[in-house]
């Protein structure tokens, strides 16, 4: 879900002759469940794991190691659900681990109850098995669900270290949101995310682990789905805290994300990630990005007892350029975990979304994303693979030596957009166009009371 190469998402469900090839394969290469000793095939993230964290950290376990393995896309997302939703229900006391001293008092000093937690090799090597046990099932009969045709999505993506000593950006892809969790509803809908993390990878590759997954279970999403990104943001940080306390875990990650559900897009963002759309050439603004210098941001954090000072950039007590994110455990609340969000409806009309780190946009202003990618369309007819991998290039040429992600959804077919291009039209009048800029965004949607 993470990969930093252009890719087209979303494909055709894959024949039944391929997806019966990997099943032969992998029980060839896995005539039976592993033994107790044996090595996994895949790295454990964690040595425990509370029971919060399993669907999150299962459901990334499974999705990657199946793409290592080239399965058909279009069934690792009914795969990966079949194993671990059949995992989550069974009994797994016997990986229950006692917390240690050091839990103890932390949740003492938190006045909070002690979490349980499993012990992860246990749990990961029970999930092998659950996934050996679907294969041998679906080997005999493919089931329709994993046949299904899926709505296809050309998504480029392209990530780089650039110049910084580690990768703290990660994506995910999730076109086929409903398979993966088992939604089945009459609501098609796809996820797509970036996380910029900041003082080691741990809180960013929670996130990308977990925001999607919260959000899956949250009550609002038929109804509301942009209360559900919100709170899938916040349950997510509520979780890495508690993390980051019994681990000594320092870092924190801002996020963006955005969720199509039917003809609705929905985003959810910390921090200064940020999601653009472009609609018939022009952008459209979705969102203002987190950051200490804005006013209201600056009296939110002065009015908790902290302050905004300029330091190379502005800066929260002196440290973060950040005024909200996922961790920074040592900087709550100051660094807020509370998501703004905002819903705007589909025409159709829509180019295309960019959802990028600020390794990008800080270098590549919004107004010119349009003629970068107009460029590249026309230097490549139609074709938008590899466009994530030019805006990345523009933004390192512009002096750019943090870590870079660039995502780009195509909302309609390249080819479409490059013809709009060189006959120089328009769905609609210019004078139409001006009424489809969004006001900005809406309002933080009011805590919960399971927050309280």
């Amino acid at each position: 879900m993470a990969s930093g190469a252009p890719s087209q998402s979303g494909q055709a469900a894959g024949g039944t002759e391929e997806i019966q090839g990997f099943l032969d394969a992998f029980l060839q290469d896995f005539p039976a469940p592993l033994d107790p000793e044996s090595p996994l095939p895949w790295k454990i993230p964690s040595l425990v794991l509370s029971q919060e964290e399993l669907e999150g950290e299962l459901t990334e376990l499974l999705m990657s190691f199946l793409g290592s393995r080239n399965a058909p896309p279009a069934l690792i997302p009914s795969l990966t659900h079949a194993a671990v939703s059949q995992l989550l229900q069974k009994d797994l006391s016997e990986f229950k681990k006692p917390p240690g001293p050091e839990e103890e008092e932390d949740e003492e000093e938190e006045k909070e109850p002690v979490t349980s937690v499993l012990d992860a090799r246990g749990v990961a090597q029970s999930l092998f098995t659950q996934l050996w046990e679907v294969c041998s099932q679906w080997q005999k009969q493919v089931p329709p669900e994993a046949r299904a045709p899926q709505r296809q999505w050309l998504v480029s993506t392209h990530a780089i270290r650039n110049m910084r000593r580690k990768m703290e950006d990660r994506h995910v892809v999730l076109p086929a949101f409903n398979q993966l969790f088992g939604l089945s509803d009459s609501v098609d809908r796809a996820y797509f995310a970036v996380f910029d993390g900041h003082g080691g990878v741990d809180a960013v590759r929670y996130a990308a682990a977990h925001v999607h997954v919260h959000t899956a279970r949250r009550p609002e999403l038929p109804a509301e789905p942009a209360v559900a990104l919100q709170e899938a943001f916040w349950h997510t940080d509520e979780l890495f805290l508690r993390k980051a306390r019994r681990e000594r875990l320092h870092s924190g990650t801002t996020g963006v994300c955005a969720l199509i559900a039917g003809g609705t897009l929905h985003i959810a963002w910390l921090g200064d990630s940020q999601v653009i759309l472009v609609q018939q050439g022009q952008v459209v603004k979705l969102m203002d990005p987190h950051r200490p210098e804005r006013q209201d941001e600056k009296e939110r954090i002065e009015a908790l007892g902290g302050f905004v000072s300029h330091m190379d950039c502005w800066r929260v007590n002196g440290t973060l350029a950040v005024s909200r994110a996922i961790g920074d455990v040592f900087q709550k609340p100051y660094v807020s975990g509370d998501a703004d969000a905002a819903s705007r409806k589909l025409t159709g009309s829509e180019d295309y979304l960019l959802l990028a780190c600020d390794g990008f946009f800080d270098f590549v202003p919004h107004e010119e994303v349009p003629g970068l990618i107009r460029s590249h369309l026309a230097r490549h007819p139609g074709s938008g693979l590899q466009v994530a991998e030019e805006l990345v290039a523009a933004a390192r040429e512009r002096g750019s030596q943090d870590n870079i992600t660039a995502m780009v959804v195509f909302l309609r077919d390249p080819r479409e957009l490059l013809e709009c291009q060189v006959q120089g039209t328009r769905d609609t009048p210019a004078d139409q166009r001006s009424g489809d800029v969004a006001s900005g965004p809406l309002e933080p949607k009011p805590h919960t009371g399971e927050r309280s």
